[in-house]
């Protein structure tokens, strides 16, 4: 026997149709790269979205073929979104950040038949178009009067929907329909393409909603740090209109002083970015004495949150830091650090521990953590294993290989991290497969120490990587990026993980480097890093044993 509901398929169109008729007149404000800001509204932004529309068909755009985008957040870029996946186009995000030879591998292997990109990004356009053949037509998010100078080929998105109607058929096709289009980082082998459906964008939304994820509501203004070509911009794209928040799209500048000006200037409750950003804006704070106005919780990803961050937005600003975890493939958000009954019932730092883990799932999904073997692990929060997880917001295949399944026989996905599970059902990343150190046959948390270190007053940015040991397989080395203006001695910071770490945690050598590599999304770079110290051998004394007291800069 079925129910006696409506058959009303989940298409993301719904979203900004709801945004449009019941909070119209919600701003919506952009801010281009040479600090101008433009305002607009969520029925602005929906009839832009249906001339999109009626400017792809057209063009002769149908049903399935992948539109790239290449550009920041902003309003226009906003209107493409949902103007080609609501007529049932792929939205494909490319993301400027890359090599060059990255976007043309990922556009050559998505087919992208056409490109919407920002002007600011018109010199690697020029350089990408003889390498991926497939593009036909390339439009500008801008003016006329904006338009590149040089560029061979392209037109104005503003001329481009000028003359088409705000009116647009849109939706009545099948939920599981494409949607967008998003690649991995690629840090191992080749980007891989995560392919979302309708139903899976719009499920993702409502879970970020409830009040133990992001909790979203109308009366928030959102400052969507993380940049739309990132995992789906974290489902925000989605959530913000699905209940008529205000969405404040900050461009390309993301440095504090930017981001700072726009917080107070707009009225900002909440924010997200990764945990980088954040700490260019506490230092800038830190220099300035300027305040965050009404900003009341930000969400950090990407990225393990250190402990400083924490306690510097909790303790000086009365700003709430919450931590999310997931990925391309889960669409991305799965998990949240929201506290249970048990946890909010703790003091400050009880309530700590539990900010620092990953957080607990959310409500529709499922999670285990295995052995080597697929053996299932307890969820004693000591025993690490790879992380799996199953759910209708998590990928079942990538593109290009629709016939090779990425599930094991429970239908879970191996996530590609190292996590432990606790009996409340808090995860906590200990690493990622690819980046865990083994010592002496037992795993060491390069996370864990990262963060810690990361708390020392004088470091920017701390990376740790195993290094091959003639006894002992790896050991940990630690890199340290300082602050501007400040000097330390290597030695310092074995001094302060003293009683923090495990001894045998403790890195061989600190190397007190210019830089620590990020890659295209803000994340520390360990490839890079690994590359860098090709050659590189541990401190042994002449007995052959690391020698403690030789910590070097680089």
């Amino acid at each position: 026997m079925l129910g006696l509901m409506q058959d009303w398929p989940l298409t993301v169109d719904k979203l900004i149709d709801h945004a449009a008729r019941w909070h119209g007149d919600t701003e919506v404000v952009s801010r281009d790269f040479e600090g101008r800001t433009t305002r607009s509204t969520y029925a602005a932004v929906h009839a832009d979205a249906k001339r999109v529309t009626n400017a792809l068909r057209r063009m002769g755009v149908q049903p399935g073929d992948r539109v790239a985008t290449m550009g920041w957040n902003g309003a226009r870029h906003l209107a493409a979104w949902y103007g080609i996946q609501s007529m049932g186009a792929v939205c494909h995000t490319l993301n400027p950040r890359l090599f060059l030879e990255q976007i043309a591998y990922i556009a050559n292997h998505a087919g992208d038949r056409m490109l919407i990109a920002d002007p600011s990004v018109a010199d690697l356009v020029d350089q990408l178009l003889p390498l991926a053949p497939s593009i036909c037509d390339v439009i500008w998010f801008c003016a006329a009067e904006e338009l590149p100078a040089g560029t061979a080929q392209g037109i104005a998105f503003d001329d481009w929907i000028a003359g088409e109607a705000s009116e647009a058929a849109w939706g009545e096709f099948d939920e599981n329909t494409a949607c967008g289009l998003c690649y991995t980082s690629g840090t191992t082998g080749n980007p891989k393409g995560v392919l979302y459906s309708h139903r899976s964008n719009y499920l993702h939304a409502l879970m970020t909603l409830q009040r133990d994820a992001l909790a979203l509501n109308a009366r928030d203004s959102i400052l969507l740090v993380v940049p739309m070509y990132h995992a789906n911009a974290w489902g925000i794209v989605y959530s913000a209109p699905a209940v008529g928040a205000k969405l404040v799209l900050p461009g390309q500048k993301l440095d504090g002083p930017s981001l700072q000006e726009q917080i107070v200037a707009e009225g900002c409750t909440y924010s997200t970015a990764v945990p980088t950003i954040w700490q260019s804006l506490l230092t800038h704070l830190d220099e300035t004495g300027l305040g965050l106005g009404q900003l009341e919780r930000v969400v950090v990803g990407g990225s393990a949150l250190p402990e400083a961050i924490v306690t510097a937005f909790r303790d000086r600003y009365g700003v709430d830091v919450i931590q999310g975890w997931g990925m391309t493939e889960t669409s991305p958000l799965a998990t949240v650090s929201i506290p249970n009954a048990a946890v909010a019932a703790l003091d400050q730092q009880g309530q700590l521990a539990y900010k620092l883990k990953q957080g607990r799932l959310l409500s529709g999904l499922d999670l285990k953590i295995v052995d080597d073997e697929g053996a299932r692990l307890p969820h004693d929060g000591r025993t690490p294993g790879r992380l799996m997880i199953k759910g209708p917001t998590i990928c079942s295949a990538y593109f290009g290989n629709e016939a090779g399944s990425a599930l094991d026989g429970e239908g879970f996905f191996d996530t590609g991290d190292i996590a432990s599970l606790d009996q409340q059902g808090y995860m906590q990343i200990t690493d990622r497969a690819k980046d865990v150190i083994k010592s002496g046959g037992e795993w060491i948390s390069s996370i864990d120490v990262e963060n810690i270190v990361a708390g020392h007053p004088k470091v920017a940015l701390a990376a740790v990587i195993g290094v091959t040991h003639p006894k002992w397989d790896e050991r940990p080395i630690l890199l340290v990026q300082l602050r501007d203006g400040v000097s330390a001695r290597p030695d310092e910071f074995r001094e302060w993980l003293g009683d923090k770490i495990a001894r045998w945690w403790m890195p061989d050598d600190v190397l007190i480097v210019p830089s620590i590599p990020l890659g295209p999304t803000g994340k520390i770079d360990k490839k890079e890093i690994r590359a860098g110290l090709t050659g590189y051998t541990l401190p042994f004394d002449v007995a052959g044993q690391p020698d403690k007291g030789d910590a070097r800069n680089a």
